[in-house]
This record gives structure tokens, C-alpha cells and sequence, in this order.
């Protein structure tokens, strides 16, 4: 396989990894704009075939390193990102309480979304 690439389709709230063409794993995240803005990872997929290559280490820190370019926070809610942020707490700044609880409010009220 060759490298893989990562993407960020903000649109569709998904950030890829991309070999040969395929994408190989993701984080579907969303936007939160309240109580302040804020990337939200709920979920961390990898393709079966391309488990323990580093894909999932390489999407989270990704998607810190996208929030400290764009400078918002991190509410992770997927328990995978929430357990790589806390092995590299020199990448993952703590989440702010309050954040993580509007983040699981807007879930709630976005059934089906996830």
C-alpha cells in the first residue's frame, strides 16, 4: 500500500485516510458552534484489513492538529480519540468540561445523525 493520506471532507463531517485510492478509515466529527465553537469526533473506523497500521493514531492526531490551525478546541466524544488524547497530552490540550456537555446535548437533539 502506498502512504496514506489523510482529508478533510467538512461537509460530509468525516476526516479520511486515503490508500490506493480507497479510503481505508475515518473520524466522523461535527462542528460545534455553541456555547463556542469546537470539532466534536464521534466515531473512529478502520477497515478491518487495515487495523494496526496506525490509521486511527494518525486520524486523531489530524484532527487536533486542523483544531489547533484553526484555533478551537476538542470535545471528543468517540472513546477511541478520547483515549489517544489522553496518551499524548502534549498533542490533545484537556477538553473543557462544558463543551463536552453540549456536545452530547447536540446529539441527542440530532438523532439519526450519527
Amino acid at each position: 500500500m502506498s502512504d496514506i493520506q489523510i482529508r478533510d471532507d467538512r461537509a460530509a463531517g468525516r476526516l479520511e485516510a486515503v490508500g490506493d485510492g480507497e479510503v481505508v478509515g475515518h473520524i466522523e466529527y461535527f462542528v460545534l458552534e455553541s456555547p463556542s465553537r469546537a470539532l466534536v469526533p464521534v466515531h473512529t473506523i478502520v477497515e478491518p484489513a487495515h487495523e494496526g497500521k496506525g490509521i486511527a493514531g494518525s486520524l486523531a492526531r489530524e484532527l487536533y492538529g486542523i483544531a489547533e490551525r484553526e484555533g478551537v478546541p476538542v470535545a471528543p466524544l468517540c472513546p477511541y480519540v478520547v483515549k489517544w488524547a489522553a496518551r499524548h497530552p502534549d498533542e490533545a490540550p484537556k477538553a473543557d468540561p462544558e463543551l463536552l456537555s453540549a456536545a452530547k446535548e447536540w446529539l441527542v437533539a440530532h438523532p439519526g445523525r450519527f
